[in-house]
């Protein structure tokens, strides 16, 4: 047998040729990896002195070669291949091993110059590769480190691979190309006329991999699947590791995204979130665990019924106590004691899954946000950059005659985050570093006030001195008057109407606090 080894990143390539060596496999090699293999004792055999023709052009030409892609390419059960073969004197190559120059790498790196990124195209690279993924039935192509140990399993143990093992790498092989070729596309045709790089391409190559087929999608007559991006974020949902429970639908993830993402969005304050249908149903910080959950159930009893909860931080055991006495359908937190599992041990049904938050102090969470959303339209893709706005205190603008104390200015702060994650048109009533009532995804924002203070008095919760916030504009004074009539005292929404003077007017008579954040948060 013979093994063509051309790698850019080194990862285990010595171990691996060693053991492949021991086996009584031929090594062919080129360049830095020849020498590598050289080096460490290892026979190898330089392509160039395979070919007979030297590397030339800065190492752009080097396996570009017939003895190197006929050797790939030929099919050993056509008789007319190995008989072109040995009139050439062309030695089959059975086993290559190539990863590819580091493209995505380079072009991720500040100050990437088109240059550089030019530089770290592979050509040879995707041409051997190619070449072995199409012969798969006579040739094992590996592309990443990570298949190395599974070969070699199989080469001791049969001394060759299995069809089905080199079909595997095929398509490996295929979906590396296709990987590699995207990444290439996209940046270079998101380069503009003055230099400068577009975030949106002039055309875009989705690269996901599937993480699991899910038993249906949003309705159990559709289909559906997971996948993740190529190299998922820290922090993000796909990267959880569920410990427990019946397999997560199509309803499950969606809404746990939406619970870990506002979850872990309040830092370092320990802080619970529960969703109902892509909503927060009850948000709370809170001094542990027990008392961020008990706040935040305390919103919507109702609602919280089946929903999802996530914590940003340990779940211990007098919290999963608290948990446990509900019904709840997907549980996330960084991580759980042993006595707060085992609560749930009887629990079968109960998703469980732990996701690390990402290092990096109280701002870390920011590293696992999507920097693009998408969303399908008829035969087409909506894209943007994702909403990632925090606003701060500084950036608030208050606009009514009464000035916020400091605790309003944290219920309102407390409140506009929350709002983020609320559907359009939101209205969301906080006060003591808890939600109070959430009015969601109304056509009318009046509406939305309205729910909000029907799901408030209905959960028996008290909302005069409460801090208010709408994730857009009051287009007219009604619904600021909704807010008031209940007992909001302080209220917090982006501005820009053509009303504005009219609903601050309305603020300074009703004697309550109005500050805008000059920035709204419609989701949709």
């Amino acid at each position: 047998m013979n093994a063509l080894i051309s790698v850019s990143d080194k990862t285990g390539i010595l171990e691996f040729a060693q053991a492949l060596h021991g086996l009584g496999i031929r090594l062919l090699s080129t360049g830095g990896t020849a020498k590598l293999l050289a080096d460490a004792g290892l026979p190898v055999t330089e392509v160039a002195d395979h070919t007979g023709f030297p590397e030339m052009l800065d190492g752009r030409v080097k396996t570009l070669h017939p003895k190197i892609h006929g050797g790939l390419l030929a099919r050993r059960d056509v008789p007319d291949h190995m008989a072109a073969l040995k009139a050439h004197d062309i030695a089959a190559i059975d086993l290559l091993v190539v990863n590819l120059y580091p493209f995505e790498a380079t072009v991720a790196k500040p100050g990437c110059t088109l240059e550089d990124a030019i530089e770290n195209i592979d050509i040879g690279g995707p041409a051997m590769v190619r070449s072995a993924a199409k012969n798969w039935k006579d040739v094992g192509v590996l592309t990443d480190a990570s298949q190395y140990a599974g070969v070699l399993d199989e080469l001791k143990a049969g001394g060759k691979l299995t069809d089905a093992t080199k079909f595997a790498l095929s398509v490996a092989a295929f979906n590396r190309i296709s990987q590699y070729d995207g990444a290439i596309s996209d940046y270079l045709s998101g380069i503009q006329a003055d230099g400068a790089h577009s975030l949106f391409p002039g055309q875009s190559n989705g690269r996901f991999i599937k993480v699991q087929d899910l038993r249906y999608g949003e309705n159990s007559h559709q289909q559906a699947a997971l996948y993740r991006d190529l190299y998922p974020a820290p922090g993000s949902l796909v990267t959880a590791t569920q410990l427990q429970g019946k397999e997560l639908s199509y309803n499950n993830i969606a809404d746990a995204d939406a619970a870990w993402e506002c979850v872990k969005s309040f830092g370092d304050s320990a802080a619970c979130v529960i969703v109902k249908h892509a909503n927060p149903c009850g948000v709370a910080v809170g001094a542990d665990a027990l008392e961020a959950y008990s706040k935040a159930f305390k919103t919507d009893p109702t609602s919280a019924f089946g929903g999802i909860i996530a914590f940003n931080c340990t779940l211990d055991e007098a919290a999963a106590q608290q948990v446990a006495k509900q019904f709840v359908e997907v549980l996330m937190a960084p991580a759980f004691t042993p006595e707060a599992l085992a609560v749930f041990k009887s629990k079968v049904n109960v998703r469980i899954l732990q996701i690390a938050l990402p290092p990096g102090g109280d701002t870390a969470w920011k590293q696992g946000r999507n920097l693009m959303d998408v969303k399908r339209v008829g035969s087409g893709l909506l894209m943007q950059t994702a909403d990632n706005h925090e606003l701060a205190q500084a950036d608030l603008k208050v606009v009514s005659k009464l000035q916020p104390t400091p605790a309003q200015l944290q219920d309102l702060l407390f409140a506009w985050k929350v709002a983020k994650y609320v559907k359009s048109n939101a209205i969301v009533f906080c006060g003591g570093g808890m939600t109070l009532g959430v009015g969601a995804g109304q056509m009318s924002r009046i509406d939305s006030a309205r729910i909000a203070s029907i799901k408030a008095a209905n959960a028996g919760l008290d909302l005069n001195g409460s801090a208010v916030a709408s994730d857009a504009f009051f287009p007219f004074r009604d619904g600021l008057d909704v807010v008031v009539d209940v007992g909001a005292n302080c209220v917090i929404q982006p501005g820009g109407s053509m009303r504005d003077e009219e609903v601050i007017a309305a603020a300074d008579e009703r004697g309550v606090v109005m500050v805008l954040s000059g920035v709204r948060h419609f989701r949709h």
